[in-house]
């Protein structure tokens, strides 16, 4: 009798931790629309915190009140969170920041995450065992460190969208030419396969998709080009950009096909990254929204997030930028803001 009211106490236990975090299986996330068919993701990048740092405080602050704001339903870093010594006490700190708002959060990791000390196997190792984080290593083949997939379930319970979370890696290590690095060919391999299995799951239609990661593709400087250099010389108007383009994008030194692949495959309709910190723009190209978000480090609660809603049947998404004085901009739909 003791062990059935033990296992029944462990069974009532596991379905809230799943219902507040999100459910993390080995190779997948579950988590589900709420009652009104939304579905609320903020964006955070670059928060590049700094542990007794004269902005350290005003960082956890810009956190703190843009949860309060907007109320999400997952928080998601996109990469270059911490850079510090001790990262221990640095992770601890940001996400302690959220933690009253017992919000799950997802992390990619950015190209200066692992320069201090701890490796990009101890930030996993770290990442794995938090309560509330939705964070995967993934395959173990293919490049980087937390490429995985999150499925989105609508009332019925069934899979309508998914969020693609992957590694963009750090700095290139192949050949004379030295910067930011790439996708390999088996992370574009990974995300085919992984997308036509849900693909073909749902008998052959592609569900709605968000990819995220740190470092921009080569696609975002074609549709800044697309705007302004006239690329596409018989499409008058020619395609709207919205938001703030402060410097030239830093994508990987080689364009390995993942923006192809997203297009062919035909469930991701927007990206996200962060990585430049003066962009924080979103544009639109062959069917994909390429977004920034807003860059949350510096010293001032003039920084914030990108917020972005899912609705459930819906393939198409809404975004505005939240910054911790209040201000909120840039209020727009995809892909309806962006039609020709």
């Amino acid at each position: 009798m003791k062990r059935l009211v033990f296992v029944w106490i462990a069974a009532v236990f596991c379905a809230c931790v799943c219902a507040c975090t999100g459910e993390k299986t080995e190779k997948t996330v579950k988590l589900k629309f709420n009652a009104d068919g939304k579905f609320k993701i903020l964006q955070f990048t670059d928060i590049h915190y700094r542990v007794d740092s004269e902005s350290a405080p005003v960082k956890l602050e810009v956190l703190k009140r843009v949860v309060e704001a907007e109320k999400p339903d997952l928080v998601v870093f996109t990469g270059d969170i911490v850079t510090c010594e001790p990262q221990l006490r640095g992770w601890e700190e940001v996400l302690g920041a959220i933690a009253e708002s017992k919000v799950p959060y997802a992390v990619t990791l950015g190209n200066h995450d692992d320069e201090h000390d701890w490796t990009r196997e101890q930030i996993a190792d770290y990442l794995e065992k938090q309560p509330r984080s939705l964070f995967l290593r993934g395959p173990k083949d293919i490049g980087g460190t937390g490429n995985f997939v999150a499925e989105i379930a609508d009332g019925t319970g069934k899979t309508a969208a998914l969020l693609y979370f992957m590694d963009s890696r750090a700095y290139n290590q192949v050949g004379e030419r030295k910067g930011w690095d790439w996708f390999d060919f088996k992370q574009v391999a990974w995300y085919r396969a992984t997308s036509r299995r849900f693909t073909d799951r749902n008998g052959g239609t592609p569900y709605p998709a968000l990819a995220f990661f740190h470092i921009p593709l080569h696609e975002y400087r074609t549709l800044f080009d697309t705007v302004n250099c006239n690329y596409i010389n018989r499409v008058k108007p020619l395609p709207p950009v919205y938001g703030e383009r402060g410097e030239r994008e830093c994508p990987g030194i080689l364009n390995t096909g993942m923006f192809a692949a997203m297009v062919e495959s035909g469930d991701v309709a927007g990206t996200f990254v962060g990585h430049d910190h003066s962009n924080s723009y979103i544009g639109c190209l062959d069917g994909i929204c390429l977004a920034y978000g807003l860059f949350t480090g510096g010293n001032t609660l003039r920084r914030g997030g990108r917020a972005i809603e899912l609705t459930a049947n819906r393939r198409g998404f809404d975004t505005w930028l939240r910054r911790a004085d209040g201000e909120v901009s840039e209020r727009l739909s995809c892909p309806e803001s962006f039609a020709k």
